[in-house]
Formats: structure tokens, sequence, C-alpha cells
């Protein structure tokens, strides 16, 4: 193999990238641009090539280096170029910084400064096999330049009809009465692929599309071994990613904990596969969950006893864990219920737990996860962890995980975990939250108020920091912090009163 990568969640991107998460444009399609009359004079044939683009930047510097991201049509008039007869060496480092920058080509406008692209330059471009276009004289930088946005607004247009019809066709699939079969199926016709699902003890249980050679798919199956629960210490990764014999490999574990695992190898990888095999991970990871083990079917029977009327400590040794650990979650799914529903499911896949609650209304994730089980930061979504408890004192594990949710939102982080030591912890929680109300009565509940002053807080009363995590101007927060002062009685400006403040609204009830 050529190395493995993993990933903490199937439905993210494998790694952060400075390119836009859409298709590139093919150079090929600028040059049949009629209207633009550009000409490939340099560098390697863009069709043999497969050269693309994701941008275009226009520069007369010397050195553009520092000022290219890397896929860029770089356009000039050569302004810069004082002798083109003799810049050779000069214009052999100007390309060579190009390259070096990851720029996909050079576009060079003729006239008004030079009536043809200087012949020192064509030989750099060749020598570099960097892409040089001839833009004529009809044709300005801008419309270049309009041209390229609209070809990546079709292909991001095209790109999003793939992956919607790929969605539908899955959820399709899996209505069907042989589902896993059918997911598969669909999802390796969507990706032009191979896909296996894996039992937990390895063997295939299902395969799907054009198989390859045995040594790649020997290779999948070593690589679902990588996200598969086992005996080695540490938590097994949501996903993993390989390449073998020009093949693009990926496995990724299915939710539940149960063991299953996803295959998939493809000769080619789009943009959109990713997004297609997240849907297929989540809708494979439900149809899996559906065969309980015998601790799935102990822990809900537990859960039966409890709506029943039993009590707690008489159903705890059924849950299978002495403490566990409630997790607050809020992401960026939108208002769509069926949305917020997918991606809660997805998550709950992520984080390995089936117990989890959704609350649509207000973009909000509960699960309940046992304390040993090892918890990270999960793209697009926003976590507040409580600590380990016991059955009996989940609702108050179930606050402090709010309050860790709330302070992750007030400082933007990623994962808060509670902690209650110092101070803290020498105040009964039932005292701290008496004591909250009282100092907090004059704010008389008021949500814009409360949230606005714990986040001024949290951010050591940054004025504008504080606008940016609220999303409002910077003179409402002034006003709403002045308001908080004048209702308070305090003088917020007093370290003492900041520290009894925050105590107070991270144990408000």
């Amino acid at each position: 193999m050529d190395g493995t990568s993993t990933v903490p969640d199937p439905l993210a991107p494998s790694a952060p990238s400075p390119a836009p998460p859409t298709p590139p444009v093919p150079l090929t399609a600028l040059l049949a641009r009629e209207d633009l009359g550009l000409r490939q004079i340099a560098g390697p044939d863009a069709g043999e090539s497969g050269a693309a683009v994701q941008w275009v930047h226009t520069s007369e510097m010397a050195d553009p280096y520092p000022y290219l991201l890397g896929g860029e049509l770089l356009l000039t008039a050569g302004v810069h170029i004082t002798d083109p007869v003799g810049a050779g060496v000069y214009l052999d480092d100007y390309v060579a910084r190009i390259v070096e920058a990851g720029g996909a080509a050079l576009g060079f406008g003729v006239a008004p400064v030079h009536d043809t692209v200087p012949r020192a330059l064509v030989t750099a471009c060749d020598r570099y096999g960097l892409p040089l276009l001839e833009v004529p004289p009809r044709t300005t930088f801008s419309g270049v330049a309009r041209a390229v946005w609209q070809l990546v607004a079709e292909a991001r247009h095209a790109e999003l009809r793939r992956v919607t019809e790929a969605q539908q066709g899955l959820a399709t699939a899996a209505a069907r009465p042989d589902p896993v079969p059918a997911v598969l199926r669909q999802l390796a016709a969507r990706l032009s692929g191979w896909a296996a699902l894996y039992a937990p003890d390895g063997a295939v249980l299902h395969t799907a599309g054009t198989a390859p050679g045995a040594g790649v798919r020997q290779a999948v199956h070593d690589l679902s071994e990588v996200v598969r629960p086992s005996a080695r210490p540490g938590p097994a990764p949501a996903s993993a990613t390989d390449s073998v014999g020009g093949a693009h490999l990926a496995t990724y574990a299915l939710g539940g904990g149960q063991g299953f695992a996803l295959g998939l190898a493809a000769e080619q990888r789009e943009p959109g596969d990713h997004t297609i095999t997240g849907v297929a991970v989540v809708l494979l990871s439900l149809l899996t969950g559906k065969h309980q083990g015998a601790a799935d079917s102990v822990r809900s029977a537990a859960l039966v006893r409890l709506l029943l009327g039993s009590a707690v400590d008489d159903v705890a040794p059924l849950l299978g864990a002495d403490e566990w650990t409630v997790v607050h979650a809020r992401g960026d799914a939108g208002d769509d219920p069926v949305a917020h529903a997918v991606a809660a499911s997805a998550l709950a896949a992520a984080l390995g737990s089936g117990m989890v609650d959704t609350d649509p209304g207000q973009d909000l994730v509960r699960l309940l996860l046992p304390a040993d089980r090892e918890l990270a930061g999960q793209p697009g979504w926003t976590l507040g962890v409580s600590a380990p408890a016991s059955p009996g004192d989940l609702p108050a594990a179930d606050a402090q995980a709010d309050r860790a949710l709330r302070r992750a939102e007030a400082t933007r982080a990623p994962l808060v975990r509670h902690r209650e030591a110092g101070i803290a912890a020498l105040v009964a929680p039932a005292e701290a939250a008496a004591h909250a109300r009282v100092l907090l009565a004059p704010l008389g509940g008021s949500e814009a108020l409360t949230t606005t002053l714990r986040t001024w807080l949290s951010l050591h009363g940054s004025w504008d920091r504080t606008a940016t995590a609220l999303g409002v101007h910077r003179n409402t927060v002034r006003q709403r912090i002045t308001r908080c002062a004048t209702l308070l009685g305090a003088d917020l400006d007093d370290p003492d009163v900041r520290m009894e403040l925050w105590f107070a609204l991270n144990r408000a009830p």
C-alpha cells in the first residue's frame, strides 16, 4: 500500500485543502470558448495532461508567488517584462516561481504592452511544463475570469444535481425488500466502483459493482480492519483511506459499535463522492443496527423498565457500564427536520452510540455513551460533554453537558468537557444554583442579556470578538453589557464581580 490515513468522521472531507469543494474547470473547456479566442502555445497539451484551473488571478508582479494559492490561471500583460529579447533568465525564474506556487496555467495578453508573446516565456513554459495561453487583444482579462466563473458554476450545479440524484437513489434502495444489497448496488453504481460490506468477524457479507483484482480486494479487506473495533489500545478511527495500483480505497466503520464496516474501491474520486458515501454510511448503519446484539437488548429492557416505573438503581446493572457520559451537540443542518435527523444519525454513527435523542426545533442532539469511550470533535458539530456519571446522576450530567455546550458555543470551541474543580467543587450544586438565581434575577431571565454577558465574559471583555461570536454589531454588545451592569448594580470592570458572575452563569438552572 502507499500508506494509510484516517479521518474522524465519515461525512467530513479527508483533509483540509486550499481548493474549493467544486470540480475544477478543464483547460480544454476554456480553450473551446470561441468568444474568448484563447490559444495554447506552450506547455503540455491540455487535453492529454488533463490540466484544470480553480480560479483566475491577474498580476503584473515580477514575483507573483506570495499572492498565489494554487490552481490559478495567472493572467499578465507583461508589464513587468521590460526587455523581451534579453529576459531569458528572468522569465525562467518567473515561470519556475509560478509552478512552485502551484499555478495551473499562464495567460499572456498581447497588446498593448507586447505585440507577441516573448519567445523566452514560451521556452520557459515548455521547460517547466506550464500551459501557456495567448490571450488576443479583443479579449479582456475580466472576460476570461467571467468565463471561468461561469464554468465553475455549471460544474457546481452539475455536481449538486449528481449528489442529489444519488441521495434519492440510495434512499429508494433502502426502502426495498433487500435494502442492504440494494444500497450497496446503488452506491457502487454512483461511484463507478466496487463496494463491500464486512461482518464484525471480517467476513464479506455482500458486494456490488465490478470486482477489482484480488490484490485490491485484499487491500480493502485489510483497510477495513483499521476501522473495526479490536483489542488494540485506543479507539478505532471512523474511516481510513489508501491507494493501490491506481485505485482509490476507503473504508468506514458503521454506527452502533457492532463492528460492521463498508469498503470501497474506485478508479476515480470526484468531489461529491464523499457526500454520497456519507449518506450510504448512515443508511447502512441504520440497517445493520436493526440486528441488536445481546448488550443492546439488555439496554432496551432497562429503558422499558424505567418507563414502567422501576427505580434507577434497580435497572442500573442492566445498562452495562458503571458510569456514563452525556453529550449535547448542536450542528449546522439548518431547519430541515429530515436533514437534522440524517445529520444526527451520522453523528451517532461517528461516536458509536445507539442511544441518541434529537430536538429539531433547537438543532440539539443528546447522546449517551459509556464513560470510557474516547471522544473527539466532529466537523460541523459543537459538543458539550459531561463528567462521568452513574445512572442515578444522569440528570445532573445532562445539565453539565448543557453548560459545557453553551461554553463551547461562547468560546467557539469544537468540544468542551465539564470540569468541576477549584472553588466550584466546594459548593454544592443546589446551593450554587440557588445563588445563581438570586444573583442573576435582576436580568429578568432575558436570554439576550444572559447570552451576551456569558459570551463577553468568556472572551475577556472583548467587544469585537463578542460581536463576531454572537453575529451582532459591537454597539449592540456595548448596549447590552451596559444594561446588564445597570440592572445588576455591579462594576463589570471589577475582576471579582466578573468571577462571581461567571460562576453564576454556568450554574444557573
